[in-house]
């Protein structure tokens, strides 16, 4: 398939663009960073330097003409949401970098006579609010917070594509990879030895392996079984205390020193209750239809991503 892809030149794409780049898709990634992957630059990779974000953009011809050719995009535009402190100004860029982005996209595809067959548009758990207590499903209705409304902002520009485009919403959990993400940023720690629980420990944590979100992504391009809204999390979820123990069993190093929420509520900000808060979510629909996850088991996630190969 010809794809147009946004949102795809951090963490998670890092991993994506070879993947799908494997199963010999053609791609145009759209990125602010001028070339995101130059060593992957080849007859089937194009970049356009452009902020998919700003409506001007949309106005250049080669993003156009990217778009047009497109048999599926897949949008994954947004700031980090656990990055940075949530001042008023870092919260609007939260909401706009994925909600102005998703509606360009979709008006953009409503110009065309002939608009890509299938959108995958990335949202997160954090739909469902936070709680200690209650398990979210798909059907499971958006919570309160900051991020459910971003997330349900999110979901809405994106249902906004034209009736003949398949959507795919993947409501996507914490994502392991090594090189980035929640995982990267506690690595360093635990392996110095000074690792532990954030937070109380008892706080749940929906996780993907990095993986098997990809492998996720090119199966709702290329399976037309793949319709609405996927919880895109491992089938266990787990609390941060066991999360915390596999990851020291993973790297033979102790897991006992609790970081304090506090001192991530000074670092992050609002942003803190992502890892401070948590919430138990199950992929229900995945699971339903069958998809394999090829780790589905915390331990051998773990393994794989703090493995040298990274999976």
């Amino acid at each position: 398939m010809h794809l147009l892809l946004l949102g795809c030149s951090g963490f998670v794409g890092r991993e994506l663009v070879p993947f799908l780049l494997e199963l010999g898709h053609s791609l145009t990634l759209v990125s602010r960073k001028p070339k995101p992957f130059p060593h992957l630059e080849g007859n089937r990779l194009s970049c356009l330097q452009l902020d998919p974000g700003q409506a001007a953009s949309w106005d250049q011809d080669g993003l156009q003409q990217a778009l047009a050719a497109a048999e599926g995009v897949v949008n994954l535009a947004g700031e980090p949401i656990a990055e940075k402190r949530w001042t008023p100004a870092h919260r609007q860029l939260l909401m706009t970098s994925r909600v102005a982005t998703t509606e360009h996209l979709v008006r953009a595809m409503r110009r065309l006579d002939t608009p890509p067959a299938v959108l995958v548009n990335g949202s997160a758990v954090g739909y469902y609010g936070t709680s200690s207590e209650a398990c979210f499903t798909e059907a499971s209705p958006a919570g309160e917070d900051y991020l459910a409304e971003i997330c349900t902002r999110w979901e809405a520009a994106a249902a906004g594509c034209p009736s003949a485009t398949r959507l795919v919403i993947l409501r996507i959990g914490i994502v392991l990879g090594s090189d980035g993400g929640a995982l990267g940023r506690m690595l360093p720690v635990f392996r110095l030895g000074f690792g532990g629980p954030v937070g109380s420990g008892r706080q749940w944590m929906s996780w993907i392996h990095r993986h098997d979100l990809c492998r996720l992504i090119a199966a709702a391009l290329e399976d037309e079984r793949f319709r609405g809204t996927y919880n895109a999390v491992a089938p266990e979820p787990v609390t941060m205390a066991e999360f915390a123990t596999g990851l020291g069993r993973a790297i033979g190093r102790p897991s006992l020193l609790p970081v304090p929420g506090p001192v991530l509520q000074l670092l992050l900000g609002d942003g803190a209750q992502v890892v401070l808060e948590g919430q138990r979510v199950l992929s229900e629909r995945l699971q339903n239809q069958g998809f394999p996850f090829h780790y589905g088991d915390l331990n051998a996630a773990l393994a794989a991503a703090t493995s040298p190969a990274g999976r």
